[in-house]
């Protein structure tokens, strides 16, 4: 046996070089490259913290794969997930492997750029905050605004600490009252203007009654 594996080893080394060089040849052959810009997303981040800012929310990736597949493939195919499971407050830099990018079968990476991100993070918190009514225009002649009800008249405000430490209130969307003459009671959205802060809120509408009171017919 051992005869068998050593003679002639070395037309037996030149052959299997050949096989692999004509293999890499044969699977090359019909495929291409592209790099396209894909949004960065984070996995993993730890309980009780959330993202303030990153220096990159894209990153440029090569893949490779055969043409047919190729000319199919979109940027919504594609995933970069950086892992943010070691996270602590403040900021941190953060490899962005290939194995953290998501391809199509058959597909692969050649490169990705940057290979890093840095990211600042921050504790979350939650507070509670009244609800204002916004009400514009003026009812019809004779009648006034007796009294603007909100129901519920306050909501949780959950996102950043350091966020929703500056918000005290929020607002509903305008309420138009022109040439009212009678009490109304609607759903109203809440304001997603919340002065640039990233929160969220527990609910997104609230009922609000225009109480409208007048001259008697």
């Amino acid at each position: 046996m051992r005869r068998l594996l050593t003679e002639n080893i070395g037309l037996k080394i030149s052959a299997l070089l050949i096989a692999i060089v004509l293999w890499f040849f044969v699977t090359s052959r019909g495929q291409s490259e592209m790099s396209t810009e894909v949004p960065i997303e984070f996995k993993n981040i730890p309980v009780g913290l959330a993202i303030m800012n990153t220096n990159h929310k894209t990153a440029t990736v090569t893949i490779r794969g055969q043409d047919r597949l190729m000319k199919n493939i979109k940027t919504s195919n594609i995933r970069v997930m950086v892992d943010l499971g070691r996270a602590k407050k403040g900021e941190g830099t953060y490899p962005i492997n290939k194995d953290d990018i998501k391809l199509p079968y058959a597909m692969t990476v050649t490169t990705v750029s940057p290979a890093s991100v840095r990211v600042r993070t921050d504790e979350t918190g939650e507070k509670t905050v009244p609800v204002k009514a916004v009400i514009t225009g003026q009812p019809e002649a004779g009648y006034s605004v007796k009294s603007v009800e909100v129901s519920p008249g306050s909501v949780t405000v959950r996102g950043l600490r350091s966020d929703v430490r500056k918000i005290n209130e929020v607002s509903t969307e305008p309420i138009d009252i022109t040439g009212l003459n009678k009490s109304s009671t609607q759903d109203i959205d809440i304001g997603i203007d919340t002065g640039g802060h990233n929160v969220t809120l527990d609910m997104s509408t609230v009922k609000v009654t225009v109480t409208i009171t007048g001259r008697k017919r």
